[in-house]
C-alpha cells in the first residue's frame, strides 16, 4: 500500500523542481486541492529543500496514519531517527493543539507501525513565523525512544534536526526495510466507527498479525450468512462471542456501515441497549462529519449530520418502542444487537411495559419480542447477536440464555449459527444450549468467536489476568502478570493524588485518561468521588483537555454503565468497600442510608463482580488501582474493609506507588 503522496531520497528531492513535486502531490491527493493547500505544500517544499542540504535519507509528504484518518505533513528518515513534522505555515504561536497533533502522529507510528517500534521517533512542530525557541532533545520517561515534541520556527529547523541526531544512537534506518513494516492499528471503538463510516474497511483499521486474524474472518462469515439467508429466503440468527475488547462491536459496525442505503434490501441497523455508547458514537460521527465537510469547503449543520447517523446506530429500546406502535415488518432485513446479553428478561420487560407504556400483561421478554419484529418479514431476515461474556451488570439483564429459550419456545423455523464458546461458563447459557441439541438447522462455527483482545495492544492477556484476579486464582494471576507487566503497566496505591499524577505522567499527546468506579461505590466521597453526581458521557469521552467535563480533568468519574463498550488509554480504577476481598471469597456489599448491607441475592452478586470486570478492562495501555486506606474514625470506611483487598492485589504482584 502506498502510504504517502510523495516519497523520495533526500538528495533527489533537493534536485527535483518545485513544480514536479507539487504535481505529484496534487495528482495523488484524494481530495480537491484548493489554492491554500498548494501554497502550503510549496512553502513546505522550499523550507525542506533549504533545511536538508547535506543530509542523506528519505522524505515522505502526506504520510497516512490509518488509525486516525489523518496524514503527517512530512516524515523524514535520517540516520537512526524518524522525524515527524507538522507545519503551521504562517503561524506565530505554538498551540497546545498543534503539539498534541504531532505527538499523536508520533505515538501512532511508535505503537502501531512494526518497523518503528524500536526506533527513535522525534515529533517536531514547525510554526514558521514563531519566535526562536532553544531546541531541546528530551526523551519521554516511558523508555521507548520517543522524544517530547520539539517546537521550532523555520530558521531553527536545521538546528533541531542536528540536535536530535547528536542525541540518538543506533544503526541507520534502512528505508526499504522501514517501508515494508506492517501497520497494525488497534483503534478505539470511536475511531473505528468514524473510519468505517467513511468507507474504510475492517482490514484498513485492524491489525494484520496472525493472533488477530479472526476479526476479518468473523466479519466475512457474517457477510456470508447474510448473503445465504437472502438467497435461500430463510431467517437466521447468529451468536458472536468474544473476550472483552476483541472487536465484537467493531464487527457489528462494519456490517452496518456497509449497508446504510435504505433502498438496498441488505439495509442493516446497529442496535445497542447501551445508552452512553449510542450517544457517544453518534456525537463522534456527527462531529467528524461536520469537520470533514468543512475541510472540503462544504458546510453541513450538526442536525443534518445527526439525522444521517441516526439511520444506522439506534438505541435498542427506541427500536422496540417503534415496533410496538407499528405492527408491520421493519425496514431493516438485518439487525445487529450489540451486547445482546443485556436485553431484558420477561419480568423486567413486563414491569416496564406496565409502568411506562401502560401495557398490562405483556408476556414476552425483550429477546423474544425483538426476534418477533424481524420475523414479520415474509421472505428473509438476519439477526446478529454480539455477546460479551460476564458483562451483565444491571437488574433484569437476561443473559444469552433467554435468546436461545425464546428461539426454542417461539421460532422453530429459524436457522441458528452459534459460536461453540457459548457453552463457556461466563456466557451462562449451558442449559439453554442443551435445548438446541434436538433442534434442526443449528450450525456451530468457530469463526464466530473473537479470541484476542484488540483493546490491550500492549498486552493481550489483560482480560485473562482480570478473570483470574476476580476468580481468586492467585497462582494463575501471578503467572499472567509476568507476561503483562513489561508492556502494560498496572500499579496500585492508597493515595488518589498519586494515582492522578501517575495517569498524567503516563499519558502522552491526546491519550485519554480518567477515573472509573463502581456505581455502588458510595463511600469514596471523602476523596471527592461521588458516583451519584451527574456526568455526561459525551463530554467525558469526546471533549478535550480544556473542558472541565472531560475525563482529563479527573473530576467527573464514570461508572460501569458509562464505560461499558468504550475505552480509555489509561484508567484509574477506584475500588470501594462494596466489593471486598476475604479469605472466604469476595464479600458483596451495598450502602444503604448510613451503613453497608450484605448482598445475598446471587444475581446481584454476579452483577457486582461483572461491574469490576468491566472497570478493570477499560484501559488499552495501562491502569492504576486506587484502594483507599479507610479511616478508624469512620465506621463506614473502616480500614478492615479495604486492607484485605489491597493486600490481595499486592500479593498478586502489582507494584505499589507511594
Amino acid at each position: 500500500m502506498r502510504r504517502s503522496y510523495y516519497s523520495d531520497c533526500i538528495p533527489d528531492f533537493r534536485d527535483r523542481s518545485e513544480a514536479a513535486i507539487l504535481g505529484v502531490l496534487v495528482g495523488e491527493a484524494e481530495f480537491s486541492v484548493e489554492q491554500t493547500q498548494r501554497d502550503a505544500w510549496i512553502s513546505q517544499i522550499r523550507i525542506l529543500k533549504k533545511t536538508l542540504s547535506g543530509y542523506e535519507g528519505n522524505i515522505y509528504f502526506e504520510y497516512a496514519i490509518p488509525r486516525m484518518g489523518r496524514r503527517i505533513d512530512a516524515l523524514l528518515l535520517i540516520g537512526s531517527v524518524i522525524f515527524v513534522l507538522e507545519f503551521k505555515v504562517g503561524e506565530k504561536e505554538f498551540t497546545a493543539q498543534g503539539l498534541d497533533q504531532v505527538w499523536d502522529y508520533a505515538l501512532d507510528l511508535k505503537n502501531f507501525h512494526e518497523t518503528s517500534h524500536e526506533r527513535y521517533v522525534a515529533p517536531v512542530l514547525v510554526a514558521t513565523e514563531a519566535k526562536y525557541v532553544a531546541p531541546a532533545a528530551v526523551l519521554t520517561p516511558q523508555n521507548d525512544r520517543l522524544f517530547h515534541p520539539v517546537r521550532t520556527n523555520v530558521n531553527q529547523l536545521g538546528n533541531v534536526i542536528e540536535s536530535i541526531l547528536s542525541f540518538a544512537d543506533g544503526e541507520k534506518i534502512d528505508p526499504a526495510q522501514w517501508e515494508s513494516g506492517r501497520y497494525c492499528p488497534t483503534p478505539t471503538i470511536i475511531e473505528a466507527a468514524m473510519a468505517l463510516y467513511n468507507d474504510h474497511t475492517v482490514t484498513d483499521i485492524s491489525r494484520s498479525d496472525a493472533s488477530a486474524k479472526n476479526l476479518n474472518q468473523t466479519s466475512h462469515e457474517i457477510a456470508e450468512i447474510i448473503r445465504n439467508s437472502r438467497e435461500q429466503a430463510c431467517k437466521t440468527i447468529c451468536f458472536v462471542t468474544g473476550v472483552p475488547g476483541a472487536g465484537k462491536t467493531l464487527v457489528g459496525l462494519n456490517v452496518a456501515t456497509k449497508h446504510i442505503d435504505k433502498n438496498d434490501d441488505l439495509y442493516s441497523v446497529f442496535l445497542s441497549g447501551n445508552g452512553p455508547l449510542v450517544k457517544v458514537l453518534r456525537e463522534a460521527l456527527v462531529r467528524d462529519k461536520v469537520r470533514r465537510e468543512k475541510e472540503k469547503g462544504r458546510r453541513i449543520t450538526k442536525s443534518v449530520a445527526l439525522s444521517e447517523v441516526k439511520m444506522f446506530i439506534q438505541n435498542i429500546h427506541h427500536f422496540r418502542d417503534e415496533y410496538l406502535r407499528d405492527e408491520g415488518p421493519p425496514v431493516d432485513h438485518v439487525a445487529l444487537f450489540d451486547e445482546a446479553q443485556r436485553a431484558w428478561n420477561l419480568e423486567q420487560t413486563s414491569a416496564f411495559m406496565r409502568r411506562k407504556k401502560n401495557i398490562p400483561g405483556f408476556d414476552r421478554s425483550e429477546p423474544e419480542f425483538l426476534i418477533s419484529c424481524l420475523d414479520r418479514h415474509s421472505d428473509w431476515a438476519v439477526i446478529v447477536c454480539l455477546v460479551g461474556g460476564g458483562q451483565e451488570i444491571n437488574t433484569g439483564e437476561a443473559g444469552i440464555s433467554e435468546w436461545i429459550e425464546s428461539l426454542n419456545r417461539s421460532f422453530p423455523d429459524w436457522h441458528v449459527h452459534i459460536s461453540p464458546r457459548l457453552t463457556d461458563s461466563e456466557y451462562a447459557a449451558g442449559e439453554a444450549m442443551q435445548m438446541l441439541a434436538s433442534r434442526p438447522n443449528v450450525f456451530p462455527n468457530e469463526s464466530l468467536h473473537l479470541s484476542v483482545s484488540m483493546r490491550s495492544f500492549r498486552a493481550e492477556n489483560v482480560s485473562l489476568l482480570v478473570k483470574q484476579l476476580l476468580d481468586l486464582d492467585l497462582k494463575g494471576a501471578r503467572g499472567t502478570l509476568d507476561c503483562v507487566r513489561e508492556k502494560y503497566p498496572i500499579t496500585i496505591t492508597r493515595d488518589l493524588q498519586i494515582a492522578k499524577k501517575w495517569l498524567k505522567t503516563q499519558a502522552r499527546g491526546t491519550e485519554r485518561y480518567g477515573i472509573v468506579v463502581s456505581s455502588q461505590a458510595e463511600r469514596l466521597k471523602p476523596h471527592a468521588i461521588d458516583v451519584k453526581s451527574p456526568m455526561d458521557p459525551v463530554h467525558w469521552f469526546l471533549d478535550g483537555k480544556e473542558d472541565v467535563r472531560s475525563s482529563y480533568y479527573l473530576e467527573d468519574v464514570a461508572t460501569e454503565f458509562h464505560v461499558q463498550g468504550l475505552e480509555l488509554d489509561w484508567s484509574c480504577v477506584s475500588w470501594d468497600a462494596d466489593f471486598r476481598y476475604s479469605a472466604n471469597g469476595w464479600k458483596h456489599q451495598s450502602f444503604r442510608g448510613s451503613r453497608w448491607e450484605r448482598i445475598s441475592k446471587a444475581e446481584r452478586k454476579i452483577y457486582q463482580k461483572n461491574a469490576y470486570r468491566v472497570l478493570l478492562t477499560r484501559a488499552s495501555q495501562g491502569m492504576v488501582i486506587f484502594v483507599p486506606s479507610g479511616s478508624y474514625d469512620d465506621s463506614t470506611r473502616d480500614p478492615s474493609f479495604y486492607d484485605p483487598t489491597f493486600d490481595y492485589l499486592r500479593e498478586i504482584g502489582f507494584p505499589v506507588l507511594g
